[in-house]
């Protein structure tokens, strides 16, 4: 297990970035880190926006909500921007439809639209997410996947090599913070930064876009939690050589993880 760089007075609590984008999902796990004796610091490897106006073909896909058998969101984010388009042509939902959210926060707040969804329990992932039984004869199965643009497509495809005719409705887009040359680094030194909360493969990959190659060494000192062990490889990969792998992406892992950690480096 990684430990705690050495610079830190043995009494001050050890500082975590939080890199999820701005709202109240940071906003939970930063008072979560807090009450269990963490400093927090934030800096969002994401810029979320939302499509203010759906293309023709995915506007139909929405209309045609009531044709699908599965529903699938790909994340918290996904809810927000999706369903605030779905219940712009849907004030009552279709009913028959079977709904899914690939992890506990995303049934959460599906759980606030009326939906309840089936998850795949700890492992909050596609892969997670394809072993669910329910997902298994696909064979002409109708599936709308909402998310962002871009993304993996694992899920899409290996749901198409089950049988499934697979749709997806991207209604919102990611981007890469605005930051300057050299500013991530100076902002992660400056906080004396200990730990890095990494929620995603993307998020991961904008953390390396935004630090200059040199950079990455020089923040040996610094652990990188990651939500999954294909992540961790992506980190690895990238040159960091502390990274703890929890559970999954949600609160509660990324802080078992750290208390983990943390109480380690005291041995």
């Amino acid at each position: 297990m990684a430990a705690r760089g050495q610079d830190a007075p043995i009494d001050s609590p050890p500082v975590v970035l939080v890199t999820r984008p701005l709202g109240s999902a940071a906003d939970s796990l930063c008072a979560e880190l807090e009450a269990a004796g963490f400093a927090t610091a934030r800096q969002p490897l994401l810029e979320l926006h939302a499509l203010e106006e759906l293309p023709a073909t995915a506007r139909q896909r929405v209309l045609d909500l009531d044709l699908y058998q599965h529903v699938i969101f790909i994340s918290a984010n996904a809810v927000r921007f999706g369903m605030a388009q779905i219940e712009n042509l849907w004030p009552q939902l279709p009913v028959g439809l079977s709904w899914y959210a690939i992890g506990a926060a995303t049934a959460k707040l599906l759980e606030t639209h009326g939906v309840n969804a089936i998850t795949p329990g700890a492992l909050m992932t596609s892969e997670g997410l394809l072993a669910v039984p329910s997902l298994q004869d696909m064979q002409d199965q109708r599936v709308l996947i909402i998310k962002g643009e871009g993304g993996r497509d694992t899920l899409a495809t290996e749901l198409a090599a089950r049988g499934a005719r697979v749709d997806t409705l991207a209604c919102y887009r990611r981007s890469v913070p605005a930051l300057q040359a050299g500013e991530l680094a100076a902002r992660i030194r400056d906080a004396e930064v200990a730990a890095i909360l990494i929620s995603s493969g993307e998020g991961l990959a904008n953390l390396v876009q935004l630090l200059r190659p040199a950079e990455t060494s020089t923040l040996a000192a610094v652990c990188l939690f990651v939500p999954s062990e294909r992540v961790a490889q992506m980190a690895r990969e990238a040159g960091f050589g502390q990274v703890v792998t929890a559970e999954n992406a949600s609160d509660a892992a990324m802080l078992a993880a750290l208390e983990q950690w943390n109480n380690s480096s005291g041995d």
